[in-house]
């Protein structure tokens, strides 16, 4: 029985990664994608950046076509890709991940054992973690999407299913819980999703002391998810709560200290202070203790884990005044 015809969709912003995902692609062996649809999400798309890339496709560059993206995020950038698709299976991979070797012939085996009624077959991820020290804590966070599910890093879907829900949802404009959306609509729909025997690396990617801070945006996310799947959609998702609820109570505290201050109570200014270091302390403890506690890294925690809550807490607080009346997602075709 020969396997079923596949598309490779890539949304990418041209990182020095894209030129290792798309090596380890065509290295791998197996039946070989249809197609292959790039789609530039920068701003100001330059042809001249994707050269290095493109020139790693060898038989496979006449299957592969470059679409704009608009700088719209992934979710916007894969219904793009999505609606050049013409073949039953379409299989999302990120820009900074390498299949492994013999990624087409599982993928094939994969698609082939997926049921009619099977809307999806996520891939699985392994990544690398450092042998001679602990992980810092943007690689325990990167490590985590091992664990995580319907991640959209390597996900194929059944092409007329994710059009029957209308793809991607494009007002989750980071690579932030848009998969998890997509899956609870492909399931609520009836479908089911498995986890396949293929394999994927994701390597941690380089990242500043100041990574774990934009993060927070994604408490935006987590707000638009609530609106649409209801108040228990962590555990729909089997997702991890997170510690919003803390963030926002040492917020509070911090904000009360300031205020009880200003109007003369000193005493309750204290305690609603002593409420705030406590609650920073637990916090940015929580995160030096698992760590290899260099001074870098120790010098990292402290300066972010002082401004992580009460950015968490702006977040999700205007993402959920932002997104208090979201409609259902409806269709993407253009």
């Amino acid at each position: 029985m020969s396997s079923p015809a596949y598309t490779v969709v890539v949304p990418t912003l041209v990182r020095d990664t894209l030129a290792d995902c798309l090596a380890a692609l065509v290295a791998a062996h197996g039946p070989r994608p249809a197609a292959i649809v790039l789609v530039d999400d920068r701003p100001e798309p330059d042809p001249a950046a994707l050269e290095h890339a493109l020139a790693v496709l060898g038989e496979l560059t006449d299957r592969t076509t470059v679409l704009p993206g608009g700088a719209r995020g992934p979710a916007a950038a894969r219904n793009t890709g999505l609606r050049a698709v013409t073949t039953p299976w379409v299989a999302f991979l990120d820009d900074d991940v390498q299949v492994g070797p013999h990624w087409c012939d599982q993928l094939a085996q994969d698609l082939a054992d997926a049921g009619p009624d099977t809307a999806a077959v996520q891939g699985v991820l392994a990544v690398p973690l450092p042998g001679e020290r602990r992980p810092t804590d943007w690689e325990r966070t990167t490590a985590g999407l091992a664990r995580a599910r319907w991640i959209t890093a390597d996900m194929a879907y059944r092409t007329d299913a994710l059009k029957q829900v209308g793809g991607f949802d494009e007002r989750f404009p980071r690579a932030f819980r848009e998969d998890a959306d997509v899956a609870l609509r492909v399931l609520g729909a009836g479908w089911r999703v498995q986890r396949g025997r293929r394999t994927t690396r994701h390597p941690v990617r380089a990242a500043d002391r100041w990574v774990s801070l934009r993060n927070q945006r994604g408490n935006a996310d987590d707000a638009l998810m609530r609106a649409l799947h209801g108040p228990d959609w962590w555990e729909k998702a089997a997702a991890p709560r997170g510690r919003i609820r803390a963030h926002l109570a040492v917020t509070a505290a911090g904000l009360a200290a300031c205020a009880l201050a200003a109007a003369g109570r000193p005493r309750a200014a204290a305690l609603a202070g002593l409420g705030w270091a406590l609650g920073t302390a637990e916090f940015a403890w929580a995160r030096i203790a698992p760590g290899p506690r260099t001074r870098d890294e120790v010098t990292t925690m402290l300066a972010t884990s002082v401004l992580i809550p009460p950015a968490a807490s702006w977040h999700r607080l205007s993402g959920a005044w932002r997104h208090r009346a979201a409609p259902p997602w409806r269709e993407v075709a253009r």
